[in-house]
C-alpha cells in the first residue's frame, strides 16, 4: 500500500506529473523504518516553455522533509525521460514498470506498453556498471554497510532476470530464490528491521564477495546469451508519443493510484 500522502507531493509539482512511482529501499523489498521515500516520474512542460530560447527544467529535484516523510523527488521531462529510454538506461526503466505507482493514468500505462520495445540486451551495460559502484562502497566503508551489499545483489539479480525474460523484477524478495542463496532472506530482514546505516561483519565480506562474483558471471553470460534485441524496436513509437503528449492529443490528465 502507497502512503496516501505520496499522492498530494505528486499533483502538487510547479508541473503536471504524467506519473509518479516509488523506486529505491521500497521498491527493492529492503526499506527500513527510516528510509527516504524515492519518488520519481515524468513531468510535463508547456509547449511555450519548449519551443523558445528559455526553456523549462528539464529534470527537476526535491530533496526534503515534508508531510512527515523524508522525501527525495525527481522527475525529467518526458522527452528526457525518453530519450533515456532509448539509450539503455535502467533507472528509467524501473522507474516506468515500479508496481509502486503513486500516480498513473492512461498515458503512463500507453509508455508501458510502448516502453517494452526499448528493452535491450544493451541494458546489461548499466546493471554491470551499478553492481561495480555499489561494490566499490561496501569495500571502501569500515564497517561495510548492509545497504550497499544489498543493492550488489539487488542489480545483479535484477539485470540477470531482464536478459533472460525481457521482464523489469526490482523486488530482492521476489529475486531471491533465483540467487541459489539461502542468507539472503536472512539480509534482506536484517535491513528491514534495521536502518540504513545498518552495518555487517568485516570477515564476512570475503564469502560475499565471493557469491557476487558468481553472479557478475551469471549476468555477463546471460547478456550474451539474451534473445533481447540489440537496439530498440520502438523508437518510432516513443517518437510519435512524444509528440502527442506535448500537442495535447495524448490524454495526460487523469491521474489513478
Amino acid at each position: 500500500m502507497v502512503d496516501s500522502r505520496l499522492l498530494s507531493i505528486a499533483q502538487d509539482q510547479p508541473y503536471p506529473l504524467l506519473f509518479a512511482t516509488l523506486s529505491g529501499a521500497h521498491l527493492y523489498g529492503f526499506a527500513s523504518e527510516d528510509s527516504d521515500y524515492d519518488l520519481r516520474g515524468s513531468h510535463l512542460l508547456p509547449v511555450e516553455d519548449v519551443i523558445g530560447l528559455s526553456t523549462g527544467p528539464d529534470s527537476l529535484q526535491v530533496s526534503r522533509q515534508t508531510a512527515g516523510l523524508e522525501l527525495d523527488l525527481v522527475t525529467h521531462d518526458i522527452l528526457k525521460f525518453c530519450r533515456l529510454l532509448l539509450e539503455n538506461n535502467g533507472y528509467v526503466l524501473e522507474q516506468l514498470y515500479s508496481p509502486l505507482v503513486v500516480l498513473g493514468g492512461p498515458s503512463h500505462d500507453e509508455l508501458k506498453a510502448i516502453a517494452r520495445g526499448c528493452i535491450t540486451r544493451q541494458h546489461v551495460h548499466h546493471y554491470l556498471g551499478f553492481f561495480r559502484n555499489q561494490w566499490e562502497l561496501v569495500e571502501k566503508e569500515e564497517p561495510p554497510r548492509l545497504k550497499p551489499l544489498l543493492y550488489c545483489y539487488r542489480v545483479l539479480l535484477t539485470g540477470i532476470h531482464l536478459m533472460r525474460t525481457g521482464e523489469v523484477v526490482a523486488d530482492l524478495g521476489e529475486l531471491a530464490p533465483e540467487s541459489g542463496l539461502p542468507y539472503l532472506d536472512e539480509l534482506i530482514l536484517a535491513k528491514r528491521g534495521g536502518s540504513e546505516r545498518g552495518t555487517i561483519r568485516s570477515e564476512d565480506v570475503d564469502r560475499y564477495q565471493g557469491d557476487l562474483a558468481r553472479l557478475e558471471q551469471r549476468l555477463v553470460e546471460a547478456g550474451e546469451e539474451s534473445e533481447l534485441p540489440a537496439e530498440p524496436q520502438s523508437r518510432v513509437q516513443v517518437d510519435d508519443y512524444v509528440k502527442r503528449i506535448r500537442l495535447g492529443t495524448l490524454d495526460a490528465t487523469a491521474p489513478r493510484r
